[in-house]
């Protein structure tokens, strides 16, 4: 039995957004795939941008096998007592020598905590999926992207990126927009692997991470108005609920396999478990 440790990057306020927008928090919806991936699996979900965040009660870190860190709409650049706290969770872990992964807003802190910068994309944002992510010479054989092909596609939602990797760092994927897509950051005793793209969303997920983010949306011209974000989200819907019956939408939106196949869309997720984590677990058994 596997026992995770799910921070929530979004402060209160955050939350509340994603919750009216999706239904659920992000720590809940990442633990939802976490127990698909690994059945039996506990999770216990902490939300470490407030200030009167905890653990459970007679737990520390080294209690949990792995942690997650999410999506946030937080910015580092920005600075603030949530994000200090979240770099602060960030660095403890890693000192612990916990394994952690982290897609998004959780490649960023972890970035900041080994010495790289994460600040605005100066070549814009990516609204919806990461287009022809390419694995590096060392991500062509890093566990990582175990699975990947060469070139692949995923779901994505991010205005700020890591601009400068630390030094020691690994950066095993890219494409045209970034050139950290994915990396591993082995830093003291901890290891931390993680993606700027979401491999944790389904179609569904980011269709409502899309209609809350839609003036930024617009505003960065990835479409022309609310209107187009409202129905590329709804067609996005309708593919999750229904593949077989959406084969115009599916083509004219470009989603291959990469995108359509939960299996294949979490690829990263799945091999840092049974990469970093898993073994991790028998040896300490």
């Amino acid at each position: 039995m596997l026992r995770l440790l799910v921070a929530d990057g979004n402060d209160r306020a955050g939350r509340a957004a994603h919750v009216e927008a999706a239904g659920v928090t992000s720590a809940e919806a990442y633990a939802a795939i976490l127990r698909q991936l690994a059945p039996g699996a506990v999770c216990t979900l902490i939300d470490p941008a407030d200030a009167d965040a905890a653990l459970p009660a007679g737990t520390r870190l080294g209690d949990f096998d792995a942690l997650f860190v999410t999506g946030s709409a937080l910015h580092i650049r920005e600075g603030g007592a949530a994000v200090r706290r979240q770099i602060a969770l960030m660095r403890q872990a890693l000192g612990d020598g916990l394994p952690v992964f982290g897609s998004c807003w959780g490649v960023q802190v972890a970035a900041v905590v080994a010495g790289g910068e994460a600040a605005r994309n100066p070549k814009g944002p990516e609204y919806g999926f990461s287009r022809d992510l390419t694995r590096t010479a060392a991500g062509a054989t890093h566990p990582l992207l175990a699975g990947r092909g060469a070139r692949f596609d995923a779901p994505a939602m991010h205005l700020d990126a890591v601009i400068v990797p630390p030094a020691h760092a690994t950066v095993l994927a890219g494409n045209q927009v970034l050139s950290v897509q994915a990396i591993e950051i082995v830093h003291g005793p901890g290891v931390f692997w993680g993606t700027q793209y979401h491999p944790e969303l389904d179609l569904d997920a980011l269709a409502a991470m899309l209609r809350l983010s839609a003036d930024d949306v617009v505003e960065a011209g990835a479409r022309p108005d609310h209107a187009a974000v409202e129905a590329y989200a709804a067609d996005l819907c309708r593919i999750h609920v229904d593949p077989e019956a959406q084969a115009d939408r599916i083509a004219r939106h470009r989603l291959g396999a990469d995108l359509l196949d939960p299996a294949r869309r979490r690829t990263e997720i799945a091999n840092f478990l049974a990469h970093c984590v898993r073994p991790r677990v028998e040896a300490a058994a």
